[in-house]
Formats: C-alpha cells, structure tokens, sequence
C-alpha cells in the first residue's frame, strides 16, 4: 500500500477494544464518495493497520462491488489457494469463506501462506446477525511484541509449514484451489511458488509449503507476526471436528495442518498461546449493515466470531505485494 502525502486526515475516532471508527455521511454514491477519499482513506488504513467506516449505507452486491473497485481503482484480485469454498457474487467479490456458524475463525492474515497476497482486505456488511458474528482485528506488531522471545526465535529460524490434503469430500478440491483440474497445470504452479508435492492414491494431491512467520512492513517497516500458524492447525479445530477428521483420514491426513518449518509438529499448548495473546490485543464492533471494513492484512490478523442468525458480509482483496518485499531483512529486533 503506498502512503499518501497529499490528502488532509480523515477524522478518526478511537477507542480502547474497538477499531478505529470513521463515521460518515456520503450522500449520493457511495462509490463516488469513496472513489472521491480513496487516497485519504488509504493513509488511514496505513496508519491505524485497520478503519471502520460507518455511514456508507451499501445495500446491494452490487453497490459493494462499485466500492470494492473505487477503494482499489479497480485492482481487485482473485482467491490463491483457497481451503474452503466462497460464493463469487462479482469478479473479485466474494462471500465469507464458508463456515460453521457456530465456531470461531481465529485470527490469520489472508494467504499468508501463498508467494503474493493481498496487502488490503475489504470487508462490507449487508445483513448483520442476531448476535456475534463481528469480524475482529488484532495489531500484529503487537502480538509479535507479546510473544516469547524463544518462540519468535524459533520461527524466525525455521520459519513455519503448511501441509495440506486435497481431495474431493471436505474442504477446497486441487481444482477449486488452483483454479485448473489438470495435474500438469497444478504442478506447474507448485513448481513456480515454493510448494512440494505428493499424489496420493486416488488421485488425491499433498502439499507442503514452507514460509517465513514474520514479515517486514514494505512501506512503514514495522515486523509483524505475519502467518497463519494457528488458524489452519488442528489443535484449533474443535474436539469433535479433530476427533472425527484424525478417526476418518488419518492424522496426516488432515485437510489442513500447521508444523514449524523443520516439520516437527505445533502442539496445543503453543497454539492455545498463540490464540491467548491474539485475543488480548483484539479490537472487535458488532457489524452494522451498511458497514465497511478496511485491514492492512500484514498489520493485522482478522477473523471471524461465531454468530446466531443469519449474516451476509462480502469480501474483496486488492493491493498484491510478494512475500519478498517483506523479508525481515535482519529480524524484528
């Protein structure tokens, strides 16, 4: 995300457990209004890692759509490697990944585990649930700070793994998460983004992919504890849900799975950790429709709460930034 040095600050309200807030007044448009403040909106998110603007009044996909592509002067970017499935309203317009209700979606960074990821996120709300539900945030500098330093040192030394098990019964599929059904085409962008392969008897495919657990800011240079260690590991999986998945496919059969980057597992003890100290330094508002949400996604972790009732919150990415414009380039201290 580049900063911006001409346009005047937004007036942005703060307050402690909850995200920066921008309460607005658009008339017209919303787009227009939007496309009018994309600079100044752009160095709020910058500045505060996240901004919470209220008063838009998006009623449609359609409307979200035309939001999506003013904030981002139309650069919205497709879903990488995705691990479960989303409903495509628009190019570049998605729903929610599809989850259950009633269980938490903790705190991650958008593919983080992919070679390029989006460094912004958009968020806009169209039905509000019943209850819960929020899309929280969470500074990761700061949780990169609240850690252990022999933690941080170990995955600053080994970096972090994902392994991943497609096949057709749960999750994402090879097709749906590449984008092609042919092995040679999936191989070929294996190949091309750092990812082992395996094909499994049945036609099933194995990944492993090794990334950094850290990344460096490419405009403030800040270092924030940038991965998806704890989401995608199964100790945060619910009981039941691990019990069932470890008794039908086996525990390196998994989905999805977490290790550290030497391979050696990521026990619950230090994923209970990980999650602890998200939580300590989670900032959360209850989605009101209309509501729209922007994140630097390497500032901050997102994720999503489990709710009553019925929700509707669209998404979009933009900004592409490669994992090597973020190398620590001499660590976080």
């Amino acid at each position: 995300m580049s900063p911006s040095t001409t346009a005047p600050p937004l007036p942005v309200q703060t307050a402690p457990g909850k995200p920066p807030l921008l309460a607005v007044q658009a008339g017209g448009r919303a787009a227009d209004w939007t496309a009018a403040h994309r600079d100044a909106l752009r160095q709020a998110v910058l500045n505060h890692g996240a901004l919470l603007v209220r008063g838009l009044g998006l009623r449609s996909h359609a409307e979200i759509g035309d939001v999506f592509r003013a904030f981002s002067a139309g650069r919205l970017l497709p879903e990488r490697e995705s691990f479960a499935p989303r409903a495509v309203h628009q190019p570049g317009v998605f729903g929610s990944t599809k989850w259950p209700a009633n269980q938490q979606m903790c705190m991650h960074h958008e593919q983080s585990f992919a070679t390029d990821f989006p460094g912004v996120m958009m968020f806009a709300c169209l039905t509000a649930p019943a209850a819960g539900g929020a899309t929280p945030v969470a500074d990761a500098t700061a949780v990169l700070n609240a850690l252990p330093r022999d933690l941080v040192g170990r995955f600053e030394r080994e970096g972090w793994m994902l392994v991943r098990n497609y096949n057709d019964e749960i999750g994402s599929s090879y097709a749906e998460a590449f984008g092609t059904s042919d092995p040679a085409a999936v191989e070929h962008y294996c190949r091309n983004n750092g990812i082992e392969f395996e094909w499994q008897p049945g036609g099933g495919l194995r990944t492993r992919q090794r990334r950094a657990a850290i990344a460096r800011h490419p405009v403030t240079g800040h270092f924030s504890w940038f991965n998806q260690i704890a989401f995608l590991n199964e100790w945060t999986l619910e009981p039941d849900v691990r019990e069932f998945l470890v008794d039908t496919y086996g525990g390196d059969g998994l989905p999805f799975n977490t290790r550290f980057g030497s391979g050696a597992p990521v026990g619950p003890e230090i994923v209970q950790l990980l999650n602890s100290v998200y939580e300590a330094h989670t900032l959360r508002e209850p989605w009101q429709p209309g509501d729209l949400l922007l994140v630097d996604n390497i500032r901050c972790a997102h994720a999503r709460e489990p709710y009553d009732g019925q929700r509707e919150v669209l998404v979009g990415m933009t900004e592409p930034v490669n994992v090597a414009a973020c190398a620590p380039q001499g660590g976080p201290r």
